[in-house]
């Protein structure tokens, strides 16, 4: 919606506001009638949350408008509506001077809204349900405006659902599997920030050093240790897939790792578990212990989570809170509240304690996995590509000259594809080496296919027929055809193995874009250059020496621009 421009405080002559707060003509429809300036699409700062997930018949439900202390809101319109609709359900209540009672589509007080002079982070006020009438489910809905220039609006608040029994207030409630059912919100997801990371706290993040308050595609966890030292702050927040999760561990790799995990539960509301992995395996889930001051919420497509506990950190050979270890964290998918195999993790560099407020770093992804990567595109977007045009397109160049009395043009392609193949076998047991699993998804198979097809390819040439049989078209044929279904697998493997490392802007993926784009317009030129040239009368030495020699060219020219966008492709990964 294009919610809120009367509710800015502003001056500005674009914009239609009243600094008194009687919104009347906006809270009809949330839509704010302007010219000149559009609501902002990043992240709301501001938040708007409740203090439970349901409510009874007349009952009163606490409702918080709030953002970083040090970002404060100059205006508001806040209003409560059943879900699936437009119509405002319930009334407000409101402290003295700090806001102002709106009457919408007939409904007094029912949509609230500032005074003048507002400027705060942070307002309560007192929503009622209807003492009688139709069940419904509702949903508050806020727009603030920071500046004249800078509002948001359609921020919306978790859920509120029906209930026949005792409303729940507590600060969350143990289920038999260890994780906590989360009524209420004591703090919500968008407070959770990177102030204070290295003062107060330890924080950990990929980005490294983003701002979860700030960047929507921030993956971030934070440790705070009391004043006496007998209990921890933890907090964690991302984009929302199924699940966030971050661990402590002795060493850098999955196995005797205490983790606690931040999942969706069977009816969609983000709950705390804790769990403890042995191996490569699902975790073993624990009992969730001394947790208290838990927090949950899952808005605009992120999750988040944070609770305080005495609990120490347990690891089989190391216990306690002011011992060091390796932090993870990962993210992926689940089900029911069971999570899913992560789709991604990021490890610590060295060792930390969380009794020490830091700023800790992100390994990336270990080297092994970026030696994996970058010998496949090696292999596949150079060395093979090389070995594929010389085949093809030099036979005529280097006509005459031997060695090792063979062709010039076959000793320089049988090197550069065993070349290829030596690299493609080095990088597939680089990766089983490390992984010892099966990683799930596309990647693996057309990895193991590009391993197999390029595994036979050399043993079929070994067991060709001689230049005159009969039979060699076949061989002819068959050696080609799988050299392109290689390529194409190489390349979708590559692709997929970029996507698994790239961050949220894809440049890696732009640039292998461009990579494969640049291979497909040469390889398009040189068969339209090929057809000229078997359709040319070239019966003097002259025109068919002028004829090869702009072949050379052509894949000279490929070639620089190949390493060009090799050696980028190559530094991406290096810097991951």
């Amino acid at each position: 919606m294009d919610l809120l421009v009367l509710l800015l405080l502003c001056t500005a002559p674009l914009i239609r506001g009243y600094r008194s707060g009687l919104v009347i003509d906006s809270c009809e429809d949330m839509k704010f009638h302007y010219s000149g300036l559009s609501a902002q699409t990043a992240p709301s700062p501001f938040i708007v949350t409740t203090e439970q997930r349901r409510y009874r018949l007349g009952e009163d439900v606490k409702v918080e408008l709030q953002g970083p202390a040090s970002t404060p809101f100059t205006g508001f319109l806040l209003e409560a509506i059943e879900v699936g609709s437009e119509t405002p359900v319930g009334s407000f209540a409101i402290p003295a001077g700090a806001a102002k009672l709106l009457t919408c589509s007939q409904r007094p007080n029912s949509a609230v809204s500032h005074t003048s002079g507002f400027n705060s982070s942070y307002i309560q006020v007192t929503w009622r349900s209807e003492p009688s009438g139709d069940i419904k489910t509702v949903q508050f809905r806020a727009s603030f405006v920071q500046n004249s220039t800078t509002f948001w609006v359609n921020v919306t608040s978790p859920v509120l659902t029906f209930t026949n029994g005792r409303a729940a207030r507590s600060a969350g409630s143990l289920t038999g599997n260890g994780s906590t059912q989360l009524t209420p919100l004591v703090k919500s997801a968008r407070s959770i920030s990177s102030a204070n990371c290295g003062v107060t706290k330890v924080c950990f993040s990929h980005p490294a050093s983003c701002d979860p308050a700030v960047s929507s595609s921030c993956y971030f966890m934070s440790a705070m240790m009391s004043s006496n030292g007998t209990a921890v702050q933890y907090e964690m927040t991302g984009p929302y897939e199924g699940y966030i999760a971050f661990g402590f561990s002795d060493d850098q790799r999955m196995g005797n790792d205490d983790i606690y995990v931040c999942v969706t539960d069977s009816s969609g509301q983000a709950v705390v578990q804790h769990m403890y992995s042995t191996g490569r395996t699902t975790p073993q889930a624990r009992p969730l212990g001394n947790v208290y001051n838990v927090a949950t919420s899952l808005q605009n497509n992120i999750i988040s989570c944070s609770f305080t506990t005495t609990d120490i950190i347990s690891i089989q050979g190391t216990s306690g809170f002011s011992q060091s270890y390796y932090f993870m964290f990962v993210h992926g998918r689940s089900s029911n509240g069971q999570i899913q195999k992560h789709s991604a993790d990021f490890v610590s560099t060295t060792k930390m304690d969380i009794s020490t407020p830091v700023v800790v770093s992100n390994s990336g992804f270990p080297d092994i996995i970026k030696a994996h990567g970058s010998l496949m595109l090696i292999a596949w977007m150079t060395t093979g590509s090389l070995g594929m045009m010389v085949a093809r397109y030099l036979k005529k160049m280097a006509k005459g000259t031997r060695m090792c009395d063979k062709d010039l043009w076959f000793v320089v392609h049988v090197g550069v594809m065993c070349l290829t193949v030596a690299a493609t076998i080095i990088a597939f047991i680089l990766i089983f080496s490390y992984a010892q699993d099966w990683s799930g998804g596309a990647h693996p198979v057309l990895g193991c296919l590009v391993m197999i097809l390029s595994f036979i390819q050399p043993i079929g040439a070994l067991l060709r027929c001689g230049p005159q049989h009969h039979l060699r078209y076949l061989f002819n044929w068959t050696h080609f055809l799988n050299a392109v279904v290689i390529k194409a697998l190489a390349v979708a493997a590559i692709f997929t193995g970029l996507d698994r490392i790239d961050s949220s802007d894809g440049w890696l993926m732009k640039v292998m874009g461009g990579f494969f784009a640049w291979e497909v317009l040469f390889i398009i030129i040189l068969e339209v250059h090929d057809w000229i040239v078997k359709h040319t009368d070239s019966t003097t030495v002259e025109m068919e020496s002028a004829l090869v020699k702009g072949d050379g060219l052509l894949i000279g020219l490929f070639f620089i621009g190949n390493i060009c966008f090799l050696v980028a492709l190559l530094v991406g990964i290096g810097q991951k």
